[in-house]
């Protein structure tokens, strides 16, 4: 028997199974298409606290503490750079939007600086243009390589003992005398006492016979990488009513993507050298507006050569806040799941919350907001998401 069965190679699932695995523990982590398949493969990367929730806000400077080491720790590259966050208005309400948000996180302890004029803007990023009249600031903000950084903690988990079994779906969680025995898959059963469901957007199939439930909203963001351009943009950029965000790459290639779209369900398994992968198609409308929007702020975006497009799937919870609990009636299970679009930057210390509520059934970081039991009582309209990280 495992000591515990992880459900997602996805950056929460994968960052979980290495800390549990580090801690001394016999894991499997299991996924039915392979490491970064779905959200985390598909989304910008950014590594943020601007922006944040206030109740999130903990975790992701925690984490964002992190990153800069991670390299060196799994000893595989993640691509991180400490470029900072600029966050854009392009109208009178949006600067509104951008002068709140830069007080109510000042007074949060955090570092960030309101750039009140255009040129301001411009002088830190030249490549913007004027069409953005203020933004703001948070320079140890930054971004990293998604598969990349996935892959790394994937590698690492595998050299402390973890099994991997990719191409492999789980049906259901198994119980025995009130308490988690295991997990059964399309291709066996996988005897273990305690499970973590990291799976997205397909967790929720696997928590109800506990009678557990993340409502969740899924809509889509279509998102476009160019071919290699000059380096002109070291910051990731987003903007007040979060209808798009982009970043440039470190190999000079800019990831751009659009607002939530509605998604009209279904998905494609496209073979690969990976296996299979899924693909979610954008609409030429969404694409159109990509482009579009981009372009506004970032003029040399018009004329890239654009190499690739995809949409990715967004869980998002009412509140656009994640679930990260150990529920009572359910010995053994840990859920981590509806990230709501910006899971990639916590994904670290995620990990080792998982571990500590496995290990100990307590963490000391503040994941109170975080219980499943608070949907129950949640009311009023959904929260915006935030795209970019």
């Amino acid at each position: 028997m495992s000591d515990v069965v992880v459900i997602g190679a996805g950056i929460s699932g994968a960052a979980s199974a290495y800390e549990l695995a580090k801690a001394g523990l016999d894991v499997v982590l299991v996924d039915r298409f392979g490491p970064a398949a779905m959200a985390s493969g598909w989304t910008l990367a950014g590594v943020r606290q601007s922006g944040r929730h206030p109740a999130e806000l903990p975790l992701a400077r925690a984490a964002v503490a992190l990153w800069p080491t991670l390299a060196s720790e799994l000893d595989g590259e993640t691509h991180y750079r400490r470029g900072g966050n600029l966050r854009l208005a392009r109208t009178e309400a949006e600067a509104t939007v951008i002068r709140r948000l830069v007080d109510e996180q000042s007074a949060a302890g955090l570092e960030i600086t309101l750039l009140t004029t255009s040129a301001d803007v411009r002088a830190v990023a030249p490549a913007l243009s004027e069409r953005v009249v203020c933004a703001s600031l948070c320079p140890s903000d930054g971004s990293a390589d998604a598969a990349a950084s996935v892959a790394a903690f994937v590698r690492a988990a595998e050299r402390l003992g973890a099994t991997l079994r990719f191409g492999e779906r789980v049906i259901r969680l198994q119980t025995e005398r009130g308490r988690i025995a295991g997990v059964e898959t399309d291709k066996g059963s996988i005897p273990a006492r305690h499970v973590v469901v990291a799976a997205g957007i397909f967790g929720n199939e696997l928590i109800a016979p506990f009678g557990l439930h993340v409502p969740l909203e899924i809509p889509m963001v279509t998102v476009l990488r160019s071919a290699p351009m000059r380096a002109m943009l070291e910051q990731v950029i987003g903007v007040a009513n979060a209808d798009c965000a982009g970043r440039q790459e470190h190999n000079g290639r800019f990831r751009v993507t659009s607002g939530l779209k509605s998604w009209p369900g279904g998905m494609l398994d496209v073979a690969g050298p990976e296996g299979i992968r899924p693909r979610v198609l954008p609409t030429a409308e969404s694409i159109g507006e990509v482009v579009r929007l981009i372009g506004e702020v970032i003029p040399a975006f018009q004329g890239a050569e654009i190499e690739d497009i995809w949409s990715g799937l967004i869980d998002l919870t009412p509140d656009a806040l994640p679930v990260i609990d150990a529920p009572d009636g359910a010995e053994g299970l840990v859920v981590a799941m509806g990230f709501s679009g910006h899971g990639f930057c916590l994904g670290p210390i995620t990990g080792r919350i998982v571990r500590d509520l496995v290990v100990d059934k307590v963490t000391h970081l503040p994941i109170a907001p975080f219980g499943i039991d608070r949907f129950a009582s949640l009311s009023g309209a959904r929260a915006p998401a935030t795209l970019h990280g």
